[in-house]
């Protein structure tokens, strides 16, 4: 009787938790972003730094790793 019971109310709370989910509606993005979460809040400070960049180290993209260039380092 007792298992009855812990199975049922596993069920029961797994149901709750699922219809809990709800997916955000494509019109609804606009109003649940926020400009701090973004990967690039800056876009024109950003080009400016790969712009940089790519002019000392004679590269472009993948600045997270070291080399490349006049092999300087």
């Amino acid at each position: 009787m007792i298992r009855l019971i812990t199975r049922s109310l596993l069920v029961l709370l797994t149901l709750a938790g699922i219809s809990a989910c709800a997916g955000v509606k494509p019109w609804e993005r606009d109003l649940l972003a926020k400009p701090q979460m973004e990967l690039d809040s800056d876009p024109l400070q950003t080009a400016f730094d790969e712009h940089i960049y790519f002019s000392k180290e004679a590269s472009s993209g993948g600045r997270g790793f070291g080399g490349g260039g006049c092999g300087c380092n």
